[in-house]
């Protein structure tokens, strides 16, 4: 059954006719005006019953503190009031009269009271025998407040502007008083007696889509370690096992040649195991060279020269590095009776006993990389870090020499970070030591070259993070791991610059593409619908009214000269007020005739969703944010003509500049970034930011410039 209240309002406008008020409703029935807006709003979910145009109604009305000084007077009158005939010191004033401060400057401004210094201790007194408290007066009526002082008691904050939003009833084209309710399910009782064809039905909505479904996603270590492995894999690198967190001392230490007393094997530094305390299972022939060369050198070197100890060889604890794993996997490599060039690489967590900072971690994750081969040299080590940091995006190196005590010569790494304008230590190499490599059994010409870096710094890097906690951790802001784009690191180095161009010469930069775009379209041939076998598409996008995704009238004018495409809009309820700027953009898209005979039909449903317009695909799949949905849309212009916004079709090197700059926007439209919209690079002679030709990046560019800038 209907609501009483809903049925009451119907009869209400079966009478009066169109043009009925809910505050006129809520007055007649002495009913709450929100509780009519309810009962109006259930009505809308019927169909074409009634139609409602919803109005905004501004008026004014007391504060708490306006609702005081019409009860009790004004702030200067009641200073004023206080002020006997002689006088009385502004101290005591100022003590004893609430809202002091602000009543004694009114009523020397409204001349109602003087202040006089001359003998030393300030004293109020009255400058005029009675006054008119005019405040008082009108806040007891608001009605009649003069406008020009409505702003002044505003800023004073005793009147405020109150926004009430109420709905005009007309009467719809399927208009009735009385509402039978419909049926939603078609049941077994219904069935069984044949009631049902007494009984009416809802339509059903096969094209409604359904609850999104809670799906998982990556966290940004994640997405960068999973580009820091491919680039591994890319170099011929073969992954290591590292499963085994916890490792004795001897591996993690002893093997790789780094003394029993040295600082890093204290309780500070490391975390110790206490149960099971110690390890015992070691290769005892190994186990005595390495004992022999601590203690005793040999292979050319001298050695420590100290008593080394099997009880502190045998102390359990969580590897502090993952290099405890490559000699394992070196020592592992020998016991096959044969040596062969190897590359491993690993990435995974180690663990250090340091305080915990915004940039520091006890647990963290480290990236290392390993080439064991014939006659390896410091300028093989270079020439590697080079190819490696290359295809990190990273090109400007330098290397600073360091101690190790595992490997030498040793270095650490430095690269010039564009953002931060200066060089940073992103990594530690070096060539590993023959006290380490010579008692696993390699050959005497075989050099093993090796560096390692963080994961965490350069995925803050990356995401724009400046304190660690915000990657990992309870307080991490899990609707930023939502809206992270993948990662795709710069191949060809950074390519976001300042812009040498004035916010003029900005805007001429628009209109001359919007004329190429023109000109392009011309050019096409018009081929209606496509000639290849096409599966017509339903699209939904929800967009925010409040950032309009201007790229969606030029990629669909687009794909309009290849594909048959129908737009309509509608606007859900919770959005007060529709601009007219967005109606006569709405107005702008080319429409086909017929939404049952077109290739694409799209929805723009203007809704509150936030930053990112969400495209719905289908019931179980969206694609979330502008520069996504143009990436997607930009796939049907390409699959007709390969001359105009060319992405995917020609190489992989091309497409990613793309990728890396639309990376970019989305950074800058989430605040990711520290870079503003006019430091996107674009190139001085042909006016576009990827090569020389028109691109997707240029066309969201314009569009996120056209409203993010504002």
């Amino acid at each position: 059954m209907a609501s009483e209240l809903a049925e009451k309002i119907l009869e209400h406008l079966s009478k009066r006719g169109d043009g009925v008020s809910t505050l006129d409703l809520a007055e007649l029935f002495v009913e709450d005006h929100q509780k009519v807006i309810g009962a109006v709003k259930s009505l809308q979910t019927l169909e074409n019953v009634i139609s409602v145009e919803q109005l905004n109604k501004k008026s004014w009305a007391l504060t708490q503190e306006g609702q005081q000084v019409a009860e009790n007077g004004s702030h200067e009158a009641a200073v004023f009031k206080a002020v006997p005939d002689g006088g009385v010191a502004q101290t005591e004033i100022m003590k004893t009269v609430p809202n002091a401060k602000v009543g004694f400057s009114k009523a020397l401004v409204a001349g109602w009271i003087e202040l006089d210094k001359s003998s030393g201790t300030p004293i109020v007194r009255r400058k005029v025998p009675s006054i008119t408290d005019t405040i008082q007066l009108h806040l007891k009526n608001v009605a009649n407040i003069p406008d020009n002082v409505k702003n002044d008691y505003k800023k004073r904050k005793l009147l405020q502007e109150v926004v009430t939003k109420i709905m005009v009833l007309s009467k719809g084209l399927q208009f009735v008083t009385k509402i039978e309710k419909l049926e939603t399910d078609l049941t077994a009782d219904l069935l069984t007696n044949d009631s049902w064809k007494q009984k009416k039905f809802k339509p059903y909505n096969f094209d409604a889509l359904g609850v999104a479904l809670d799906i998982g996603h990556l966290h940004p270590l994640l997405k960068v370690r999973a580009e820091f492995r491919k680039i591994f894999l890319e170099m011929g690198f073969s992954e290591m096992p590292t499963n085994n967190f916890v490792e004795s001392s001897f591996w993690n230490f002893d093997a790789l040649f780094q003394p029993q007393q040295h600082p890093a094997r204290d309780a500070h530094d490391t975390f110790f195991i206490s149960e099971p305390r110690t390890s015992s299972n070691f290769p005892k022939d190994y186990l005595e060279k390495v004992k022999k060369v601590h203690s005793e050198g040999g292979y050319g070197s001298q050695g420590y020269r100290y008593e080394w100890k099997i009880e502190e060889a045998q102390k359990n604890l969580l590897r502090t590095h993952t290099t405890a794993v490559s000699a394992r996997m070196l020592y592992n490599l020998m016991q096959q009776g044969e040596f062969k060039p190897v590359r491993y690489f690993s990435i995974d967590r180690v663990f250090r006993n340091e305080t915990l900072d915004a940039t520091h971690l006890a647990e963290f994750h480290q990236v290392e990389g390993v080439v064991a081969d014939y006659n390896l040299t410091l300028g093989d080590l270079i020439g590697t870090l080079y190819e490696f940091f290359k295809k990190l995006g990273i090109i400007q190196l330098e290397f600073k020499p360091a101690y190790n005590p595992y490997t030498e010569p040793s270095m650490e790494i430095f690269c010039f970070h564009n953002g931060l304008g200066k060089w940073i230590e992103i990594g530690n190499s070096g060539i590993f030591r023959p006290e380490m490599l010579l008692p696993m059994g390699l050959p005497e010409n075989v050099n093993v070259i090796a560096w390692g870096l963080s994961l965490e710094r350069p995925t803050m890097i990356k995401y724009g993070l400046n304190n660690i906690r915000d990657l990992v951790g309870p307080k991490v802001d899990l609707q930023m791991v939502h809206n992270n784009p993948i990662c795709r690191l710069e191949k060809n180095g950074p390519r976001i610059l300042k812009s040498k161009y004035t916010a003029e010469q900005l805007e001429e930069r628009l209109d001359k593409i919007l004329l190429e775009l023109e000109q392009l379209q011309k050019e096409l041939p018009r081929v209606g619908r496509s000639t290849t076998t096409f599966e017509k598409k339903n699209l939904v996008i929800f967009c925010d009214p409040s950032r309009p995704m201007y790229s969606l009238e030029t990629l669909l004018s687009l794909i309009n000269e290849f594909h048959s495409v129908f737009v309509s809009t509608y606007t859900h309820s919770n959005v007060a007020v529709f601009p007219q700027e967005l109606r006569d953009f709405c107005s702008k898209f080319k429409k086909s005739t017929n939404a049952d005979t077109a290739d694409i039909t799209v929805t723009i449903v203007w809704k509150i969703v936030g930053v990112d317009p969400i495209l719905k695909l289908n019931q179980n799949h969206e694609i979330v944010g502008e520069v996504n949905i143009a990436r997607y849309l930009n796939r049907f212009i390409e699959a007709e003509c390969r001359n105009i916004l060319e992405y995917e079709s020609t190489s992989a090197a091309y497409a990613d500049k793309i990728d890396s700059a639309l990376d970019k926007i989305h950074g800058i439209i989430h605040g990711a970034t520290r870079h503003k919209l006019d430091t996107m690079q674009i190139k001085s002679k042909t006016g576009y930011i990827i090569g020389s030709k028109l691109s997707i990046v240029d066309i969201v560019w314009n569009s996120v410039k056209k409203h993010h800038t504002k």
